[in-house]
Formats: C-alpha cells, sequence, structure tokens
C-alpha cells in the first residue's frame, strides 16, 4: 500500500466511524463534534506513548518537590509540545466494561493533558458529549475502534510476527493531512456554514502564490512571520507555509516559518490549535489566539512579512464597536489614522459588515523597516469595493490604501467559488513594497471565466481553480500588461471629488389680504400678533404684490421694526418666510451674507464657481453670499482626472443647465470606488429583426397547435 493509498484509508476508517457508531446517536450534522476531538486525542496519545512512564516518573518528583510551574519540564519529558500527567491510555481503557467507572477514568484520562490541549477540548466543548455517549453506551466502542488493529495513528511503524512493517507509521504532515480531510468533509456535509470557516484550497493556493512568488528571488535563509487574523481552521496559514518552504527549498534557503492567527468562533479555534499539534508544530499552536481581532487584538506588537485572510462578509461588529467605546470615543489607533493632514481620519465602516477593518488591521502590521517589507491578500466580496460614500469608512479605506500605493491588484474570482455563497468574490493584493514598474498603477484582473467544472457541487461550489487556472493568474499579474482580462489604471483613476451643487433661494412675498389674514392666524397661534400688524403696515408701504425681492421685502420689514419697536428675531424672521413667502424660479436670489469687501476683493472678480458674488453701490463694493434652496441641492462625482478638475465639470456639465449654480468648497469630499462592470463589462449584441421575426412565428405555430389540441378535446 502506497503512503497515499494509506491515507486514504485511514481517513475512509475514520470517517466510517461516525457512521458504524454515532448514526443513532447524533444527526449527521453533529458527528463532527465527537469524531474530530476523538482523532486529535488517539494522535495525541499515540505520540505520548514511548515517554508515558518518564512524565509519570517526573509528576511525581515534582509533587514530592512541591514545584507548582511544571509545564515546560513535563513538555521536555513528553518530548512533545504537550503531554498526559494521568495514569491512564487509552488502551488501558478498553478494558473498562462499567459505563460509570469508563467514565470516571476517560474524564481523569482528559485531566491529565497539558493546558493547551484542555483549552482544545474546552473549545471543543468535548466533555459536553461524554453524558450522551455514556448513556448511549457507546463510548467504549468509540475507543475500540480508535484503536483498531487495522488503523494506525502512531508514528512508529507497526510490525507483524516476524518483525515486517504490517502497517507504516504516520508523520506528523501525514497525519495533519488526514486531518484537514476529515475537517473538510465535514465542511462539505454542513456546506451552510462552510464558507464562514472554510476556504477552498485553490483559492488558497492562489492566495498563498500571490504573496510569495513576486518576491521569490527576494527570499532570504532567514525567519518569516505569517498572519492570518481570521484564520478559521487555520488551513490558510498550513497552505502558505507549505508554499513558502516549497519556494525556499526551489532556491537552495534553509526558511524558518512562525505562524501567527486569531478566530473569535471557538470550535473552529479549536481545530486551528489541534491542527498544528498533529503536525508537531505545538509550539506554534500557541501563537494561534482566541478572540475578536477587531475590539481584542492579540498582536498589538508585532507586524508580519506576510499576510492573508478570508474575513466575514456582512457580519455586524456592532458588539465590537461597543466594546471600542463607539464612533466618537474610537481610542484604537489602528482604525483612527492620520492621513492627508488629517490626524483623525475614521476608517470607521458601517455596523452591518466589518470585512475591510480586518484589512486595516493588517496593514497597521506591516514591516516598515526591511526591504522586503510586508505582502497581503485577502478575499472580499463585492460591496468592498464600491459601498460607501465619499467621506465614510469604506470609501476613506480605499482612499487611505489607495493613495499610500499600497494597493498592486484586484482579481475577480469565478463565481461559486465558496461552499456556502455564489456571490462575486475578489482578492485583494497589497505591498507596502511596490516594484518600480507597478507603482502608482492598480491592475484590475478579470479571471471569472478561468475555471474547471466539478463533477459533483459542493454546497454551492460548482468549480475550481485548477493548477494551470491558477498559473494563468499567476502569468497576468506577473506580466502586468493591457488585455482582455487584465487592465492597469493609475491610482487616482478610481478618486473622485463629490461636490455638493447649490442654487440660489428665490422667494415670492405675498401680501394680499387672504395670505395677510392666514398670517395673523399664524401670528396668533405663535403668541406673535404684533407680527401681523407688522405686516399689515408692510402692505400699505409695499403694496398686495407678488413681491419678487424677498431681500427688499425683509429690509422694509427691519426698517418698519424700528418704528413698532419691534425686535425681528429668529423666530419671527422664520415666520415671516414660511407663512408668506413661496419659491419662485422668477424670483431674486435670497442673500444670506452681505458685507464689505476686504482690500483683496476691491477689484478681484467673481469667484462664481463656489458662490461668492461682488457688487458695486453707493460708491462701496459688496461681497454676496446667497442662501441655498436645500430642495434644489444636488452632488456630483467629479474624477480626480478630470481635466481642469471641479471647475471645468461644472461649467460643462453644470452651468449650461442652472446658470446660477454653485459649489459649496466646504462640502467638498474625496472618495473612491472600484468598479469592476465598468471596465470589464460586454455587451451583447442586440436580437436582428429577422432573429425576432422567426421567434413570433415559431411561437404563433406553437400557440396554433395547442390551440387546435384543446378545441378537438373539447369537441
Amino acid at each position: 500500500m502506497s503512503a497515499e493509498q494509506n491515507l486514504n484509508w485511514i481517513t475512509s476508517f475514520i470517517w466510517g466511524i461516525a457512521d458504524d457508531v454515532l448514526r443513532d446517536v447524533y444527526v449527521r450534522g453533529k458527528y463532527r463534534d465527537v469524531i474530530l476531538p476523538m482523532t486529535v486525542l488517539r494522535r495525541l496519545d499515540a505520540l505520548l506513548e514511548p515517554t508515558k512512564q518518564a512524565v509519570l516518573d517526573l509528576g511525581k518528583r515534582l509533587d514530592i518537590a512541591k514545584i507548582q510551574n511544571r509545564d515546560a519540564a513535563l513538555r521536555k519529558a513528553a518530548g512533545q509540545a504537550f503531554y498526559n500527567t494521568s495514569p491512564f491510555t487509552l488502551q488501558d481503557l478498553r478494558a473498562r466494561v462499567r459505563q460509570e467507572q469508563l467514565r470516571a477514568d476517560f474524564e481523569a484520562y482528559l485531566e491529565g493533558f497539558s493546558p493547551n490541549v484542555q483549552e482544545i477540548l474546552d473549545k471543543f466543548k468535548f466533555r459536553n458529549q461524554i453524558p450522551t455517549l455514556v448513556d448511549a453506551d457507546i463510548l467504549g466502542s468509540l475507543i475500540e475502534k480508535y484503536l483498531d488493529p487495522g488503523i494506525n495513528l502512531s508514528p512508529e511503524p507497526v510490525l507483524d510476527a516476524s518483525g515486517a512493517e504490517r502497517l507504516p507509521g504516520l508523520d506528523n504532515h501525514a497525519m495533519g493531512t488526514i486531518f484537514e480531510e476529515l475537517i473538510r468533509r465535514f465542511n462539505e456535509e454542513n456546506n451552510e456554514e462552510a464558507g464562514e470557516h472554510f476556504t477552498p484550497r485553490d483559492v488558497v493556493r492562489l492566495m498563498a502564490h500571490l504573496i510569495f512568488e513576486p518576491v521569490a528571488e527576494q527570499l532570504e535563509s532567514t525567519t518569516y512571520l505569517v498572519y492570518d487574523g481570521a484564520c478559521g481552521t487555520g488551513g490558510m496559514l498550513t497552505v502558505a507555509e507549505t508554499t513558502l518552504q516549497e519556494l525556499a527549498q526551489q532556491r537552495g534557503l534553509v526558511i524558518s516559518t512562525h505562524l501567527y492567527g486569531q478566530e473569535v468562533n471557538p470550535e473552529t479555534y479549536a481545530i486551528s490549535k489541534a491542527d498544528l499539534l498533529l503536525k508537531g508544530e505545538g509550539e506554534e499552536g500557541d501563537k494561534i489566539a482566541y478572540g475578536s481581532t477587531l475590539s481584542s487584538d492579540a498582536f498589538p506588537t508585532l507586524d508580519f512579512d506576510f499576510m492573508l485572510s478570508n474575513p466575514p462578509y456582512g457580519k455586524s461588529w456592532k458588539k465590537d464597536l461597543d466594546a471600542m467605546g463607539g464612533k466618537k470615543d474610537m481610542l484604537d489607533r489602528r482604525f483612527v489614522v492620520t492621513h492627508d493632514g488629517d490626524p483623525e481620519f475614521s476608517l470607521i465602516t458601517r455596523t452591518s459588515d466589518g470585512q475591510l477593518l480586518f484589512l486595516v488591521n493588517k496593514l497597521s502590521k506591516m514591516k516598515r523597516d526591511t526591504a522586503l517589507g510586508s505582502r497581503i491578500a485577502e478575499v472580499h466580496n463585492g460591496s468592498s469595493l464600491f459601498t460607501g460614500d465619499a467621506g465614510q469608512g469604506e470609501s476613506n479605506i480605499r482612499r487611505w490604501i489607495i493613495e499610500n500605493d499600497w494597493l498592486e491588484a484586484i482579481i475577480a474570482l469565478p463565481l461559486n467559488m465558496f461552499y456556502n455563497t455564489g456571490i462575486a468574490t475578489y482578492i485583494w493584493v497589497l505591498t507596502n513594497r511596490k516594484s518600480e514598474q507597478r507603482r502608482g498603477t492598480v491592475q484590475l484582473i478579470d479571471a471569472t471565466s478561468w475555471f474547471q467544472p466539478l463533477r459533483k457541487n459542493l454546497g454551492q461550489k460548482n468549480c475550481e481553480l485548477s493548477e494551470a487556472d491558477i498559473r494563468r493568474i499567476l502569468d497576468t499579474f506577473e506580466r502586468l500588461e493591457e488585455s482582455e482580462q487584465s487592465r492597469v489604471f493609475p491610482n487616482a483613476a478610481f478618486g473622485y471629488w463629490k461636490v455638493t451643487v447649490e442654487r440660489p433661494l428665490r422667494l415670492r412675498v405675498d401680501l394680499s389680504e387672504t395670505r395677510r389674514a392666514r398670517f395673523r392666524r399664524a401670528c396668533r397661534a405663535a403668541k406673535e400678533e404684533p407680527l401681523a400688524n407688522l405686516v399689515d403696515r408692510l402692505a400699505r408701504t409695499l403694496g398686495e404684490g407678488p413681491l419678487l425681492d424677498y431681500n427688499a421685502v425683509l429690509a422694509a420689514a427691519e426698517s418698519q421694526s424700528e418704528r413698532d419697536h419691534i425686535n425681528l428675531t429668529a423666530k419671527r424672521l422664520k415666520l415671516l418666510q414660511a407663512e408668506l413667502a413661496e419659491r419662485d424660479e422668477q424670483a431674486e436670489p435670497v442673500v444670506r451674507t452681505r458685507r464689505r469687501a476686504k482690500m483683496g476683493e476691491q477689484r478681484g472678480k467673481d469667484d462664481s464657481l463656489n458662490g461668492r458674488y461682488h457688487v458695486d453701490e453707493g460708491g462701496q463694493r459688496w461681497a454676496i453670499e446667497y442662501e441655498p434652496d436645500s430642495e434644489l441641492r444636488d452632488t456630483e462625482q467629479v474624477p480626480l482626472l478630470e481635466e481642469g478638475g471641479i471647475a471645468a465639470f461644472i461649467n460643462r456639465e453644470v452651468l449650461p443647465y442652472a446658470p446660477d449654480a454653485w459649489v459649496d468648497d466646504g462640502k467638498t469630499k474625496i472618495g473612491y470606488e472600484i468598479s469592476f462592470n465598468r471596465y470589464f463589462y460586454k455587451p451583447q449584441p442586440l436580437r436582428t429583426l429577422d432573429e425576432i421575426r422567426a421567434d413570433i412565428l415559431a411561437l404563433e405555430r406553437e400557440t396554433d397547435g395547442l390551440l387546435g389540441q384543446v378545441l378537438g378535446e373539447t369537441l
């Protein structure tokens, strides 16, 4: 039996244990709650068997010496990054006949494991399964199955009576492969959850190559730190490590890697740590942290060489935001940064979706003092490309990334690549050490048509990236050339000014008897009857109207108020406008501010683009700004690459249709968005008239035939 056949046999055997032992006790979706932790236990048990007595002897000596800090010593005695101080092995427990005795001894066996294994068992919630296993009288059968002489989970081979190898031993890598395969199968069984915790290996391989291959010739024989802030079951980290080691071997390098990750889901966190233990990387397991990456960053002082993730999409992070003090009191400098002269530039997104914050977290952990810097690959759905208006968190993140020239490329993946969703997904590739040819640019790659169909759907996943597809994407990325599937843009191509276009408020005043009667009722209700008397006197002075200059009416009202000793408060002015004035395009613009022009403005021209005008009256030059009409307010997106800037755009696109419009420059904001459809959309040609006519005639013949059948059956 070849090594590959042996792995497949063991995996299938363990997979079969679930149906053999658990079928009538657990539903299929819950098999993993027992099988995964039991597989971990059996492998750890097999690894500890050779040094079991040495650990027990040392434990007794440490007890006699009353030494409390014993973890390091016991690990050394066990020869592993873990140990078990109970007097039992699984082999000892198989002889138990009474269920209660088996339960007591099995629980004592679990209690004997080192703290790192205890944490795995706690996160698996495996102890919660023991009452069910005991009550159903299947705990003994379960242990017996894992000790079956037909499989060997030990690193040592099993020999026959003649001393020949009957079953090969399993090294740590092979055991890790079996465990990963079990995880994959369980994720496929529970495909409604799989995309949340499990990224398909073809996508992970592509991501790993994207962060390593472009700098393969710059790698050195040294130590590299790899990080995943949403590590799930740890698959991205292990694939990344394997890929990096393969590239190192091809170049004759000796590279050491340290894997760091953080995961908020307890079960997937346990799987991640267990996987590293099974691969003989127990100390690396100590670098996998439990908790929320957003609100409880486990590695605030570390920077990493390579980072990759598939963060959750569309998942609320309100709980994290509350724990971080809310938007107003955010203290975490990962998400409030200094940019473009703004020391409080906010990267805080909507609480309904925090996926881009995982990318921000990685960018805060880039190495800035090495020649290689840091490289990042992260999967996002389409919303990260365009959600968020100018000045809002998502847009600010895109702006911060692109204006710092960190974004190398975004790759559109085929649809239905993931187990639980068919939505469009994209890989973002970033670095703070762009090559000379990439500086100032972003590459967009449309890889949506590069895939191989699966023979059988896995949840919603109906296709995969073959090695040829991965190579094609990598070659397209490395060439950085324009093609049907590759476009290269200057950074500023994705930016725009969001400008607020105002038009003046124009009011007509009606002082007719009917209108003044209504105004008097409004004044009576507001306890402002003296104001109604003032308006009656205005009507006698100005006439009933309609009066098309609100400014003149207001000036007359102010003069009359001085004579009547009535103070025109803000409340009274509001009442005048609300009850006597109406919008009228033919009326004069309402003046908001009128002041004497400053020295530099005496001979200056109007700044009509920004709504600042000058008039000469009575030998004086006056600076005037008009009151904007909120109902006519509009916004425009002006590309940053617009020739002539905002002024040229407004002169071309706005003023020909609204000559009195201006831009409120105090409200202008910069935004960024990336639209794949805009750059890669291929319009479908319209059908010809002959094709349409043929379809209509065919439909008529079909309906005539059906009608004939109906009439024939009726008759």
